[in-house]
This record gives structure tokens, C-alpha cells and sequence, in this order.
């Protein structure tokens, strides 16, 4: 079982990154997926989530990343994704995905596996 972050990079600001999360062993669709992220001398930041309630799918986002990143996921490829556009300088983290048997309202405490982390680095 395993969970697997990339994609991460060193880009200027201004520009885009698409981070992966691929999941092995386990069927990343049954779970709500969420990206966090911890930048440097900072507590680790939820910055989005995607759960299915009813058979439909519910995004939800920080107010620091709204609207520049979008959450996906591809059942097919037991992925999702978070799409960066508009990446500052103040978005420069070692970035993490997890899954929980939860929705994304309780996450936290239904964590039942994390990704290893890739770091974003955005220059001015």
C-alpha cells in the first residue's frame, strides 16, 4: 500500500505545476483525497480536498490557494491531481497528499495514508 506525491519542481513566479498522486495497493476513488502543505518555520497548511457525497464530487479550498489551484482526480489512473497556476513565491512548500476514509469536513482524524512529500519552489 502506498501513496505516491510528484511533480514538484523549481519555477518563477507566475507559472504553473501539476503535482501527481498516485496511489497503489488500494483504490484511491474510495477515499477523500486532500494535498497539505508545509513551507518552511510554518504549521502544515490543508490547502484542498475532494470527497464524493451523494455520487457527486465536492472541492473544497483554502482562501490561499483559491482560485489559482485545481483539485482533480482520475479514477482510471488511481491519481489525482492539483493543477498550480499562478504559483508566488509564498507558495514555495514541501507539498503532501492523504487520503481518509472520511469526508473532507473530518480529514484529519480519518488520515489513513500520506504521500512523501514533493517540494515547490517559486523564485520572484
Amino acid at each position: 500500500v502506498q501513496l505516491q506525491a510528484s511533480g514538484g519542481g523549481s519555477v518563477q513566479s507566475g507559472d504553473s505545476l501539476r503535482l501527481s498522486c498516485t496511489a497503489s495497493g488500494f483504490a484511491l476513488g474510495d477515499y477523500a483525497v486532500a494535498w497539505f502543505r508545509r513551507a518552511p518555520g510554518k504549521e502544515r497548511e490543508a490547502i484542498s480536498c475532494i470527497d464524493d457525497s451523494d455520487g457527486y464530487s465536492q472541492y473544497f479550498y483554502a482562501d490561499s490557494v483559491k482560485g489559482r489551484f485545481t483539485l482533480s482526480r482520475d479514477n482510471a489512473k488511481n491519481s489525482a491531481f492539483l493543477q498550480m497556476r499562478s504559483l508566488k513565491p509564498e507558495d514555495t512548500a514541501v507539498y503532501y497528499c492523504a487520503v481518509a476514509n472520511s469526508y473532507c469536513s473530518s480529514f484529519g482524524p480519518n488520515i489513513v495514508h500520506w504521500g512523501q512529500g514533493t517540494q515547490v519552489t517559486v523564485s520572484s
